[in-house]
């Protein structure tokens, strides 16, 4: 199964459908309308995040899902899928690829995630685990506690990391040069260049979110150049 699911994600485009409570697209339905979408279009996979999501997504879409959970713990930097209870609550609605922060930061309860990655594949060992990082040495180290994929998710979204704002395929390229396992294009990719490029840099797979389900950013892009 996990060769599968790596097979069938590889070098096509997997689409983010997330939106936050408060946004003008939250709601399951409108995710799982989303991925039909996005599937219809030639979309290899699917990332979402929280459980009653993902398993509206799956009851109406067949393809690879990537799940995450977020949730913030007061006094912890990690939110995404941050605990092995919320990878339990996302295997439990369907996803076959399981995503988690592979930062060093420190994680509820004490927790560790090398500790979370083993506990996955001892418990369900048709799961993939991929690690969500910021930089090749976070990269590195997800890779060693067992990571089966490596994403360039957080790069701009932590505090070492905030003033990268573009896309950076020389950090793939690094990536794919250091780490053994396959790494995984994901954070801002706006335009079908950014998305060559990083196949050029050596990505297995790309993610795309914004730019494909976050219409309100969208229509700000368009009105924004109208001003300049």
């Amino acid at each position: 199964m996990k060769k599968e699911i790596m097979e069938q994600i590889r070098n096509g485009v997997i689409v983010s459908c997330q939106a936050r409570k408060g946004w003008p697209m939250y709601g399951k339905e409108i995710m799982a309308a989303f991925a039909n979408a996005a599937a219809a279009g030639g979309a290899v996979g699917i990332r979402a995040t929280e459980p009653e999501n993902i398993a509206a997504i799956k009851r109406e879409v067949k393809l690879p899902m990537i799940g995450i959970y977020k949730q913030w713990f007061e006094g912890y930097d990690v939110y995404i899928t941050p605990t092995f209870a919320s990878c339990e609550a996302i295997i439990a609605a369907g996803a076959e690829i399981i995503a988690l922060d592979g930062t060093k930061r420190p994680r509820p309860n004490g927790e560790k995630l090398a500790d979370i990655i083993t506990k996955v594949h001892e418990k369900y060992p048709e799961i993939i685990v991929m690690a969500d990082c910021d930089s090749v040495e976070s990269g590195i180290y997800s890779a060693n506690c067992g990571a089966d994929l490596v994403s360039t998710t957080l790069a701009g979204y932590t505090e070492e990391t905030k003033e990268k704002t573009v896309f950076d395929a020389d950090l793939i390229r690094v990536m794919s040069e250091k780490i053994v396992v396959p790494i995984i294009a994901e954070g801002h990719i706006a335009s079908v260049a950014d998305l060559k490029a990083a196949y050029q840099a050596g990505a297995y797979s790309v993610v795309i979110g914004t730019a494909i389900t976050r219409p309100e950013v969208i229509t700000k892009k368009f009105v924004t150049s109208l001003e300049n």
